[in-house]
């Protein structure tokens, strides 16, 4: 049921509409690196935790562009912070896959979602290289370019598509590349492709069966947890499933959901 006062169609309309507006930002700086243009990297949490000054260009006009269509709403953000309020409180990723960015690799989006009480309603993922939008709603469904999304329905484990991510953390990819080696021989296959948000875009799409990583923040999981849900995915978020890991962020497709969360939990999910 919605929340009294809240129209969550408007609310995704407006998260299309800045994560579009951020995203021409993000690409037209993405093709001038390509033309030989620089653009100033720091690190964060490791020397491979890296951001851009795109990174903090896209938040500062998602920001002004919320200020203006939103005013009052608060901003929690990957680059700037901030802190929920008792209303809507816009969740921000400026670039999510900053290491595909960097390297020329055209998996990297944009992610603008709007939660409630710390839930998501509304949200959208918007890729600057292909100009493709993911967007959904609470209880509307989701959709890409205005296609409605459906998950997978995988037979069996063995062939079930698994995407996952690594940590920065030496120590921790050492023992998620454990995990990892112990799952790839009860699935189809193991994708990493570096962004969170399109992972979980990608099922709801049915291009990966499933998904699974540690570590995740809000800004990452925000709006591409919706789209999952609303194309039909059981999703598990950070703090939900202990067995796979109290910072496990989880998706599949309702056919191989319970076994391969199973599965998960027995190659080590909550060591990781």
């Amino acid at each position: 049921m919605s929340d009294v006062g809240v129209d969550e169609s408007l609310l995704k309309s407006v998260a299309v509409q800045v994560a579009t507006d951020a995203a021409e930002l993000v690409r037209e700086a993405w093709e001038g690196m390509a033309a030989g243009r620089s653009v100033a990297v720091g690190t964060k949490s490791a020397d491979t935790d890296v951001v851009t000054a795109v990174d903090h260009e896209s938040e500062r006009l998602v920001r002004d562009r919320l200020a203006a269509l939103r005013p009052g709403e608060p901003v929690l953000g990957e680059e700037g912070g901030g802190t929920a309020g008792d209303g809507v409180t816009w969740v921000v990723d400026p670039i999510d896959g900053t290491v595909n960015f960097l390297y020329g690799l055209p998996w990297f989006a944009v992610s603008v979602a709007a939660q409630i009480a710390g839930e998501s309603v509304a949200g959208a993922v918007v890729e600057p290289a292909s100009g493709r939008v993911w967007s959904a709603a609470r209880g509307q469904g989701a959709f890409l370019d205005g296609r409605r999304l459906a998950v997978s329905a995988p037979s069996r484990l063995e062939l079930t598509l698994v995407g996952t991510g690594f940590a920065y953390s030496a120590e921790r990819r050492t023992r998620q590349s454990r995990f990892a080696a112990s799952l790839l021989g009860q699935v189809r296959d193991i994708r990493r492709n570096g962004a969170a948000s399109l992972d979980l875009c990608a099922v709801a799409a049915g291009w990966l069966d499933a998904y699974v990583e540690h570590g995740l923040h809000r800004w990452d999981w925000a709006a591409g947890a919706l789209i999952a849900a609303e194309a039909g995915a059981e999703v598990l978020l950070p703090g939900s499933a202990p067995e796979l890991g109290t910072d496990a962020t989880y998706a599949a497709a309702p056919s191989v959901a319970e076994p391969l969360r199973k599965v998960l939990a027995d190659c080590g999910a909550a060591e990781v």
